[in-house]
């Protein structure tokens, strides 16, 4: 493999949101059904990439919102609400890490 493939393909490794893992495996590391990534990509939390052949592709940036949907979704809310909740979690964690920043004066 010539050094720039190698470069790309170790790239891809440390890219949290390159699409790694088909919905099969997406639906084993995250401990739930393919149906409930299906719902969380209808509802718009993720978007996977589809491949060439029309498969769902997930990353690990994706992945890890999917436990904290599951654990919403288990308590009885909505999985529309689960995205909004979600979403607006990483904006409240966004405006701090900024706020954070300021009050050291970066």
């Amino acid at each position: 493999m010539p050094s720039a493939d190698r470069s790309y393909a170790v790239d891809r490794l440390d890219d949290d949101h390159h699409p790694a893992y088909t919905m099969g495996r997406a639906a084993e590391v995250i401990g739930a059904g393919p149906g409930f990534l299906r719902a969380l990509g209808e509802a718009g939390l993720i978007a996977p990439i589809r491949s060439e052949g029309g498969h769902r592709r997930y990353s690990r940036h994706q992945l890890r919102l999917a436990p904290r949907a599951r654990d919403l979704v288990d308590q009885g809310t909505p999985v529309e609400a689960v995205c909004r909740i979600i979403g607006l979690e990483g904006q409240l964690a966004d405006v701090l890490r900024t706020h954070e920043k300021l009050r050291r004066g970066e």
